[in-house]
C-alpha cells in the first residue's frame, strides 16, 4: 500500500466517524462542528482524486458560508434537542433498514467502477496510453470547468445567480418588515442624538433637612403611660 492509498483510508475513516457523530451528538452545535470536519475530510479526498476545484469549493462555500450560517441560526434559536430526541430509538430500526438498503444500492452501482481495466497490449497501445496520460496531466480541471461554465453552461449559470439574488432579496425583505411584536430602533435617530437629550443635570442642595417626627395618636400615648 502506497502513501496515497494510506491517506485515502485515513481520510475516509475520519469522514465516517464525523458523519456518525453528526447524527449521534447530543449538542446541536457539536453536530454542526462534526459536519464541518466531515466536509474537510471529503475535500481532502477530492484533492487526492485531483479534483481541486471541487475541494476548494467545498471548503469555501459549505464550510466558509453555509456552516457558519447554520451555527449562527442554531445558537440564536436555542433549540430544545431533548424533546426532539424522545422518539429517536423508536424509529431507529426503520432508519437503519433504509440506510442499509441505500448503502447496498450505492455499492451495487459504484463497485463496477473500481474494477481494474485490462492493460493494453502491444507497443503502439503502450505509447498511445503514455501520450494520453501525459496530455491529461497537463490539463487543469479548474480551467476546463471554467471554460464549460462560461461557454456551454452560461445560461444555467446566470439563472442560478438570479435565483440566488432573488433568495437574498426575499430574505432581507422578510427580515426588515415591520412587525408589532418586534423591538427595533432607528439607527439614524441614534446617530443624530445629542448629549443634552440623553442626560439632564438636576441641581440639588448639598444638605437635606431631616424629616419632621410624626405625631403619635392620643390613644397610643395613653396606653404607653399605663
Amino acid at each position: 500500500m502506497d502513501v496515497k492509498t494510506g491517506f485515502f483510508y485515513f481520510f475516509s475513516a475520519v469522514l465516517l466517524f464525523a458523519a456518525f457523530r453528526v447524527i449521534t451528538a447530543r449538542n446541536t452545535v457539536h453536530a454542526a462542528l462534526y459536519l464541518v470536519l466531515a466536509f474537510f475530510q471529503a475535500s481532502a479526498i477530492w484533492l487526492l482524486l485531483k479534483a481541486e476545484f471541487l475541494a476548494i469549493s467545498l471548503v469555501l462555500v459549505y464550510v466558509g458560508a453555509v456552516m457558519v450560517l447554520f451555527l449562527f441560526v442554531v445558537m440564536m434559536l436555542d433549540l430544545d434537542t431533548e424533546s426532539l430526541r424522545t422518539n429517536f430509538w423508536k424509529h431507529f430500526p426503520v432508519a437503519g433498514l433504509v440506510g442499509a438498503v441505500i448503502a447496498l444500492e450505492m455499492a451495487a452501482v459504484l463497485m463496477g467502477g473500481f474494477r481494474p481495466a485490462e492493460p493494453a497490449q502491444g507497443p503502439a497501445a503502450v505509447q498511445a496510453a503514455a501520450a494520453a496520460g501525459g496530455a491529461a496531466a497537463q490539463v487543469s480541471n479548474t480551467k476546463e470547468l471554467g471554460k464549460l461554465l462560461y461557454s456551454e453552461y452560461l445560461l444555467p449559470l446566470e439563472l442560478a445567480a438570479v435565483l440566488l439574488l432573488l433568495a437574498i432579496i426575499a430574505a432581507i425583505a422578510l427580515t426588515l418588515r415591520e412587525r408589532k411584536d418586534s423591538k427595533h430602533m432607528d439607527p439614524g435617530m441614534q446617530v443624530r442624538v445629542k448629549a443634552a437629550d440623553r442626560l439632564r443635570v438636576v441641581k440639588m442642595p448639598p444638605v437635606v433637612a431631616a424629616p419632621a417626627p410624626v405625631a403619635q395618636p392620643a390613644d397610643a400615648a395613653t396606653e404607653g403611660k399605663a
